[in-house]
């Protein structure tokens, strides 16, 4: 073990992996610090990546370079597009993943990873001196010295586990948490406040009834996760998933043992997740319901185990028997672990900078759960990040920060950063502004050249993006110039799909822009796309059937960046521009924006305020420009 390194990661986790796996691929020489080995990429919820929203960031960190996209095209045991008879802008890939393969993968990553050196210990104390990190200690008696230290802890920072009244100090069943780091964090003046999460018990499958379930199975052609898998192989194994709901019953036993759940007992009072709410959550906001879906996900090819979705319960273990036991499907099925709910640290992300480095301390980053965020994939988009912009600090290098205009996981930071969370956190395509333009389809070409810039994405693929984009324009430029004549035969080809006859030449792109034709529609008459592979076909028919919306948005963005471009200095001091009260004041000192844009977004900012800043700051920088000519 060396005794400097430019980057530590604490944690091992989705956050803790990609930070890692990010600051060792640009060269860095780097430490993940993590309780054990064999835990590292563990699926410590349910065994699925994506979903609305989430798989957009799956798409990112793969073409950033990241390693989740990959892995679960590895080891992924079910495949679907979500929202897939919907507009490509709201699409989202998920998949199931066989959890110990996932987990495997990951590890072996890690374990071949050059410049990264992995301890098994707990980090207690990161090592301050003038509002600088210098270093950090760890429980088992190491010390190192370093620039950067990114901290993924997930929900192990001073984590409880609840089962009805019992209470277990823990961040995941089984394995203990982090006490002395929080306490460190505090006495180094970072707000530390508590979330809750929980999952469900888990389900002996073998005693499962499937007979009385519906099956989900698997998309018959899926979508791989990553750009650089070329397909998901057609021996891969994919199995079901299925579906029951609780019902009159279930809600009875649970209501009648309410006072024995953590959150409503009392016992526990931190917030917890409005998207993903508790079995316990659902009954007591949505009273009216007389049933509720559960998803049962299967664990993996080599385990009977199932993952119940939509039951995540803090009641004690003999009352979720009960209820289980009522559900259509579930009236015999054994519980091999108890769900749980769980409490865990947060450092409220506003007092993080863009960067996902802390304010208060310099080169102190934080990724994930940390961040009051909930979700794998949210987590390794942080962890990702923070890696990057941790090698960048320590290298004195401008950090990596993207628009909301570039990418969900632009979205996501700034979120964090400028209008903060008082719940956990998770992604939806409704947060995203500019979805027409920053798609599951182009993640590859919105973001792989920043993966290639950084050396964390092998130039050589960049280059395939390029080629294959420049397919892309080709194709559309051609639909555009093609030109069709109209005959007897075409129309009533046309009238096959309910679309009105030509009567004069019409560009096959026009043809498409119609409602009702697909690119099937027009491929008698197009000799070269129909040659292509599905996904350059998919984005063609886009960029052309969407044009109109697209150059409209682009627009917005122009108008968008006017103000992301209005730069405020660090030195700025709010108090010498008048008119603005003084709670904007002290937001604006509290959240330090950069630019414009951020201050906009910032809560309880108003326009007015807005505008205020905008003639301020224009007076300041044409006096700045002249002191400096003079």
């Amino acid at each position: 073990m060396s005794q400097y390194y430019d980057v530590i990661v604490i944690g091992g986790g989705h956050a803790g992996v990609e930070a890692a796996l990010s600051a060792s691929r640009m060269g860095a020489k780097t430490l993940m610090i993590t309780f054990y080995f064999h835990t590292i990429g563990q699926m410590s919820c349910n065994p699925a990546i994506g979903g609305v929203g989430k798989g957009q960031l799956v798409k990112e960190v793969d073409a950033l370079g990241g390693e989740m996209g990959l892995a679960a095209d590895r080891t992924g045991i079910q495949f679907r597009q979500l929202n897939a008879s919907k507009g490509q802008a709201v699409r989202s890939s998920r998949c199931q993943s066989d959890r110990k393969l996932y987990k495997e993968y990951i590890q072996e990553v890690i374990r071949q990873q050059e410049n990264l050196d992995i301890l098994e210990d707990k980090a207690s104390e990161v090592l301050v001196k003038n509002g600088r990190v210098t270093g950090l200690k760890t429980e088992g008696g190491h010390t190192f010295e370093c620039t950067s230290v990114v901290v993924t802890t997930g929900t192990f920072l001073k984590g409880r586990i609840h089962v009805g009244p019992q209470i277990t100090p823990g961040g995941r069943v089984g394995e203990p948490n982090s006490t002395r780091l929080a306490d460190n964090f505090k006495d180094l003046g970072l707000e530390v406040v508590f979330f809750k999460t929980g999952t469900p018990p888990r389900l002996d499958g073998k005693t499962i009834d499937f007979s009385q379930l519906t099956p989900q199975h698997s998309d018959p052609v899926p979508v791989p996760f990553s750009f650089r898998t070329p397909r998901i192989p057609a021996d891969q194994p994919l199995l079901p998933c299925h579906i029951t709901h609780t019902n009159e019953r279930t809600h009875e036993i649970i209501l009648n043992n309410m006072h024995l759940s953590p959150m409503y007992s009392g016992q526990i009072d931190a917030t917890g997740v409005r998207y993903c709410p508790s079995i316990e959550d659902k009954l007591d906001k949505f009273s009216s319901k007389n049933s509720h879906q559960i998803f049962l996900e299967p664990e993996g090819l080599d385990t009977d185990e199932y993952y119940p979705n939509g039951i995540s319960t803090g009641l004690p273990a003999d009352v979720q028997e009960q209820f289980v036991h009522s559900i259509p499907g579930l009236e015999k099925a054994v519980l091999t672990q108890p769900g749980y709910s769980i409490e865990h640290g947060v450092i409220p992300p506003t007092g993080m900078k863009a960067n996902m480095e802390t304010r208060l301390i310099e080169g102190l980053f934080l990724a994930g759960q940390i961040n009051g965020t909930t979700g794998y994939e949210e987590a390794a988009a942080q962890g990702l990040m923070a890696g990057i912009n941790a090698v960048l600090k320590a290298r004195q290098q401008a950090p990596f920060i993207l628009g909301r205009d570039e990418a969900y996981i632009g979205v996501l930071i700034d979120d964090l950063t400028t209008k903060g969370t008082e719940e956990p956190y998770r992604m939806f395509t409704s947060r995203v502004e500019y979805r027409l333009i920053v798609r599951e389809d182009n993640a590859d070409i919105r973001l792989s050249k920043y993966g290639a810039q950084f050396g964390i994405l092998d130039k050589a693929i960049h280059e395939q993006v390029l080629r294959k984009y420049d397919i892309i324009q080709h194709e559309i430029a051609h639909l555009k110039s093609t030109r069709i004549h109209p005959n007897k035969d075409i129309n009533a080809h046309l009238a096959k799909y309910q679309s009105s006859p030509l009567i004069q030449p019409t560009a096959l792109g026009d043809l498409l822009k119609r409602p009702e034709l697909n690119y099937e529609a027009i491929a008698p008459y197009d000799g070269d796309l129909k040659n292509h592979d599905r996904s350059i076909i998919d984005q063609v028919e886009y960029e052309i059937k969407y044009e109109g919306f697209i150059q409209r948005q682009l627009k917005d963005i122009e108008k968008f960046k006017h103000i992301e471009n209005i730069r405020i200095p660090e030195e700025l001091d709010f108090d010498e521009v008048s008119g603005l009260s003084i709670e904007i004041r002290q937001k604006l000192k509290r959240f330090a924006p950069t630019n414009l844009g951020q201050a906009n977004r910032i809560s309880g900012v108003t326009p007015a305020a807005i505008s205020l800043l905008m003639v301020y700051l224009k007076k300041y920088h044409e006096s700045n420009l002249q002191k400096t000519s003079a």
